[in-house]
């Protein structure tokens, strides 16, 4: 499974203290959340974002959960809505098979993923069908699976 990063501005009003901000961290990690927090004093109040690492590929459903779970956090430590607000959301890329097949998907088509080793040199074959091949530049797919698995890639076009 893949793990996405989900950024949320947990208090968009900026009207929280930083000690608050930090126990809705603590209270967070505290569920088993793995969250990355800035140091609060050094951001704006309206822009104190936080990012939660969590499983999954349903950018719509995470980032719905996010909110959902920040809001239960804010509520618990202040007693009011902070009204958290999730912002972007990227993947982390471990360069597994996983990962690169979460790339293609993201370009809302199907692979075919095999990896062998070539002179020393890991290479990854990205088969696709001639269909998706008419539906997603080539050079934008091959650039993201490269970023993403950092090693050679090659793609092929089926029948």
């Amino acid at each position: 499974m893949r793990t996405a990063v989900i950024r949320v501005n947990l208090n968009p009003a900026g009207d929280l203290e930083i000690d608050r901000l930090a126990a809705v961290v603590t209270d967070l990690e505290k569920d088993g959340l793995e969250v990355i927090a800035p140091d609060f004093s050094a951001v704006p109040a309206d822009a104190r974002e936080i990012e939660l690492l969590v499983p999954g590929d349903d950018v719509s459903a995470l980032r719905s959960w996010a909110e959902t779970r920040c809001a239960e956090a804010v509520r618990s430590v202040t007693g009011t809505d902070g009204n958290p607000r999730a912002g972007a959301a990227t993947f982390l890329s471990r360069g597994t098979d996983e990962d690169a097949l979460g790339v293609v998907r993201g370009f809302g088509i199907d692979a075919d993923v095999e990896r062998f080793t070539e002179d020393d040199e890991e290479i990854v074959v990205a088969t696709i069908s001639r269909e998706a091949s008419r539906r997603v530049p080539e050079s934008r797919l091959h650039t993201a699976l490269e970023a993403a698995l950092n090693c050679e890639v090659r793609i092929v076009v089926g029948d």
